[in-house]
């Protein structure tokens, strides 16, 4: 499979996505099989709040409360979805900007797992047994383990375990997450931002997303 160069999702685990109701996300295809097929996530949803202001008197308002929508593929093995994004750094909140911005990446189906100039937030859920993905993007990802455990591993070797609680703080890293349970899902929030490319002894670190094809389809279609 073949992603474009700082276009990818996260997937991996990957990958990028979806709420109603702003228009629908768009979704990841990625050939990596699980070696069995899994059924749906039973991880509870989630709903998604967003403030705003009111313009008269400046208070803080409830501009929406969205119940979230997962798209699922591979057999079951991986469900999405994308909460939040943001296209510059820092953001900007003035009129509503960001929300726009926001409405229109996802209306664009062009999202990778890296909003360039941005930030994404992602929640992905893990099926039992789930073949991982080795892969790098280039940002600078914050992973919180919301519910299960899952394995973190380099491409070094070396591996941790993750709890529920636990945070991964990945520096252009390439690693793949590993779900060691056979009957518990694992439920992650990934905040992604777009960082400048890593060099390491003087080589560039790019991206590298281990193989996978990033298709971006209607929510549902796949």
């Amino acid at each position: 499979m073949h992603i474009p160069a700082g276009n990818a999702v996260m997937i991996l685990v990957f990958p990028t996505l979806y709420l109603p109701p702003l228009s629908p996300n768009p979704t990841i295809n990625i050939n990596t099989k699980p070696k069995k097929p899994k059924m749906p996530s039973p991880l509870p949803p989630f709903t998604r709040h967003i403030t705003t202001h009111d313009p008269t008197t400046g208070k803080a308002t409830i501009h929406s409360s969205t119940p979230a929508t997962f798209t699922t593929f591979e057999n079951d093995a991986f469900a999405f979805s994308v909460p939040y994004t943001t296209t510059t750094f820092p953001a900007n909140l003035t009129n509503e900007a960001d929300i726009h911005a926001h409405e229109a990446t996802i209306a664009s189906g062009t999202l990778g797992l890296v909003s360039p100039g941005g930030t994404v937030c992602r929640i992905v859920d893990f099926a039992p047994g789930q073949e991982p993905l080795m892969h790098r993007t280039r940002s600078l990802d914050y992973g919180i383990v919301l519910e299960g455990e899952i394995v973190m591993e380099l491409d070094s070797g070396e591996k941790r375990v993750l709890k529920k609680g636990d945070v991964a703080v990945q520096r252009g890293t390439m690693h793949a997450w590993r779900n060691p349970s056979q009957d518990k899902w694992v439920r992650m929030l990934f905040v992604l931002q777009d960082c400048l490319p890593v060099e390491v002894g003087g080589r560039v670190l790019g991206e590298d997303l281990g193989g996978a094809e990033l298709s971006h389809v209607e929510e549902g279609k796949i």
